[in-house]
């Protein structure tokens, strides 16, 4: 494990020197840490690499290891690995919640907490509404979890287009449409420290709730059996990763398949168990993102794609492999 740490820790660091140097002017990777490492403030090239890009790709860092921590825990309290915040709704609970509020003009009430609290609401009421709905009938299958999971995306889709069709102003709307197909170019130093401290948080407290997650694995009665009480369990980490995908949604938007993709990646290298699992999974989900970003603003230069339809383009297809082999699994064992 050690060795695949730090393999994805050399490969966060050159994606974070390639975010730092690339874009619309592009700074050698010597001048990069020129800047970086000798404090330098003054001059242009200093304020595109402190200012504008260095919160950026600190950003995608947070928000990609938080959405694949987040998505390997989900896939565990579910028992898919088809899982994922945004295939779940979770992302689209927290766009819808947030949105809303920005439209009405309250983002900036209570110190700048009611963005991320309406986030986290909106995200805890889409993973409730998807689980109670795939537990219909006392089971779940894969194929009920995601049709469950696209039910509640579109219904939350329509609420939030219906908000800023009725309620944004003309000159909100271009904003706030490129917020909820998930952007990092809004990043400011600032905006850093809540999606940072969720992320160092959730996943300690995560990381500290191993055990339990791995005895999901085993199945609901073998849990029970070895004395976890699954309800509660489930219900309490539920909350904890709404928290934490609520916090980081409402500063990138709703950003798809870094939860899916990353935790199934480190579960193949790594394995199942999440003391292993989850700070490879949230290595990877770093460098994705990162790296994502990179390309959102520089393959369509001077134009910004963005991030989210990148992470569509590449998550969409694995998602359709993921589905067509789980589908095919079920149907060996059913």
């Amino acid at each position: 494990m050690a060795a695949v740490l730090l393999v994805l820790g050399l490969a966060l660091a050159a994606a974070l020197v390639a975010g730092l140097a690339l874009g619309p002017v592009r700074i050698a990777p010597g001048r990069v840490f020129a800047v970086v490492l000798g404090g330098e403030r003054g001059g242009p090239l200093a304020t595109i690499v402190w200012e504008v890009r260095m919160p950026r790709v600190l950003l995608g860092a947070v928000v990609g290891a938080g959405l694949a921590v987040c998505g390997a825990v989900l896939q565990a309290l579910v028992r898919n690995q088809l899982a994922d915040p945004f295939l779940l709704g979770a992302s689209s609970g927290a766009s819808a919640g947030a949105v809303l509020v920005l439209v009405l003009g309250a983002g900036a009430g209570l110190a700048g907490l009611t963005l991320p609290a309406a986030a986290f609401g909106g995200a805890l009421a889409a993973l409730v509404a998807v689980y109670a709905m795939a537990r219909r009938g006392g089971t779940m299958t894969g194929q009920r979890l995601i049709l469950a999971g696209v039910a509640v995306q579109y219904v939350l889709s329509a609420l939030t287009s219906l908000v800023l069709v009725l309620a944004a102003k003309a000159d909100q709307l271009r904003s706030v449409m490129f917020w909820t197909l998930g952007g990092l170019g809004g990043a400011r130093w600032s905006e850093l420290a809540l999606p940072a401290a969720a992320l160092a948080v959730g996943t300690g407290l995560l990381l500290a709730l191993a055990r339990p997650l791995d005895l999901l694995l085993t199945g609901e009665e073998d849990a029970r059996t070895l004395g976890l009480d699954t309800g509660r369990f489930r219900a309490a980490v539920f909350v904890l990763t709404s928290l934490v995908v609520g916090v980081l949604v409402a500063y990138s938007g709703a950003i798809g398949f870094v939860g899916l993709m990353a935790p199934h990646a480190a579960r193949i290298v790594v394995g199942a168990g999440h003391r292993a699992l989850l700070p490879v999974a949230a290595l990877g989900g770093a460098v994705f993102l990162t790296v994502a970003d990179l390309l959102a603003r520089t393959v369509a230069a001077p134009e910004e794609i963005p991030v989210g339809v990148v992470t569509a383009l590449v998550g969409g297809p694995f998602f359709l492999w993921m589905l067509r082999r789980t589908t095919r699994i079920e149907g060996v064992t059913t």
